[in-house]
């Protein structure tokens, strides 16, 4: 038989310090959640009792509300188990809620908190922003699944690229995030396919062509050779070649790098973004790179860029955080260095991966490329080959017109 609870959600928390109130449905060790879009401070909360503690002003209203959803999901729970000996939770819960004003923003609850539970932090606080958004757009709190049609998707498009300015792309993460959502919703059995607003003749999402352009042999060099920048400028360029010395290592992963990562000439770490463990021969300008950094090292587990000296790294959150923030200051000396130096194109900690990519083109085979940055799909690795993509056309282009 099934079990059902009322409990607080403690997952995520609202920036007035309240939690979901949500009611907890468990069979055969499988466990789904309706939310009942209550929220309530944590010390007015009776977790023994499952129930609002006397203490809080509205407890005698908020109890009986609670009590009705109890008793209806027991009553909705036993009706199915005597009809079906084969039930599962998932089915308990589709015939609870009802599926045309179940809650957009509570299946995003969900979502939330699969983010938070993989540990991806960053892509969690966008997520939130985006959703904020969509929120102040409609106006309100709650949006019934029904009333998620392809005439309000189309509405909140035109929003964000009219008056939010926008970019096309970043509209597009908006639709991926909430196709996301539904789909997660569908999976949940919470609701079902009859009403889903994306696809054919719906709301299509396509993913326009962006190109990222590295930086060319010369333009690294300068670089290299920079003279007349700071000394915090000079630790961006630091941090960014040596990114690029090891095909293009994300910014993430060169500032956890500690000095025990280096055995026998080789560097030993394992990618944050994909967990492959990764294995590469340390450059002899990496190599130079790291003597400038070895006064500082008192033992084999420091950190060998100081960027992240202080933080807690078992703390995988607050890592993420800081990671954040330390890139966009990056960033910012990266673009004064470019415009001391006169190289005309946008220099970001990322712009490294992509620059390693264009220089590669004719030097490698692009599944040695593929190999180094540890794509699963070679379809990725082409979009590094930018520059020499084209050449290769241009190449074709002359040999047709120049007769």
């Amino acid at each position: 038989m099934a079990s059902i609870k009322i409990l607080l959600w403690k997952h995520d928390k609202k920036k007035d310090g309240t939690y979901a109130i949500a009611i907890r449905i468990t069979q055969n060790r499988k466990t789904r959640y309706i939310f009942t879009g209550q929220y309530l401070l944590e010390k007015d909360w009776d977790a023994v009792k499952s129930q609002v503690k006397k203490s809080h002003p509205n407890s005698k209203r908020l109890n009986n509300l609670l009590l009705k959803k109890l008793s209806e999901a027991h009553s909705v729970a036993l009706e199915i188990e005597a009809n079906n000996k084969q039930t599962t939770v998932k089915k308990i819960k589709k015939k609870i809620v009802n599926n045309k004003d179940s809650d957009f923003f509570s299946a995003a609850k969900i979502y939330l908190a699969n983010l938070e539970k993989r540990k991806k932090f960053n892509q969690k606080k966008s997520d939130e922003g985006r959703l904020k958004i969509f929120k102040a757009f409609l106006k309100r709190e709650e949006l019934a699944f029904g009333d998620l049609s392809v005439t309000l998707l189309n509405k909140f498009q035109g929003h964000l690229l009219h008056k939010k300015n926008r970019s096309e792309r970043t509209v597009v993460n908006y639709m991926i995030l909430i196709r996301t959502i539904y789909n997660l919703a569908i999976s949940e059995e919470i609701i079902g396919r009859e009403l889903y607003p994306f696809g054919k003749d719906k709301i299509s999402i396509k993913i326009p062509e962006s190109e990222k352009i590295g930086l060319n042999a010369k333009e690294i060099q300068l670089l290299e050779n920079a003279e007349d920048i700071t000394d915090v400028q000079q630790q961006a360029v630091n941090i960014w070649l040596f990114s690029f010395y090891f095909a293009g290592v994300r910014v993430g992963d060169v500032l956890k790098l500690k000095w025990s990562d280096f055995k026998d000439g080789r560097l030993y770490y394992r990618m944050g973004k994909n967990k492959k463990l990764v294995s590469l021969k340390v450059p002899e300008k990496a190599q130079a790179i790291l003597e400038k950094y070895r006064k500082e090292k008192t033992n084999r587990k420091d950190l060998v860029f100081p960027n992240l000296k202080g933080t807690d790294l078992k703390d995988e959150k607050r890592v993420a955080t800081r990671v954040k923030t330390i890139t966009r200051n990056l960033n910012r000396r990266l673009e004064i260095v470019a415009e001391t130096l006169k190289i005309d194109k946008k220099l970001s900690m990322h712009i490294a991966r992509h620059s390693f990519g264009n220089i590669s083109g004719d030097k490698i085979p692009i599944q040695m490329l593929q190999k180094l940055y540890r794509h699963s799909s070679i379809t990725t690795t082409v979009n590094y080959q930018a520059n020499f993509m084209h050449k290769e056309t241009d190449e074709a282009l002359d040999k047709v017109i120049n007769f």
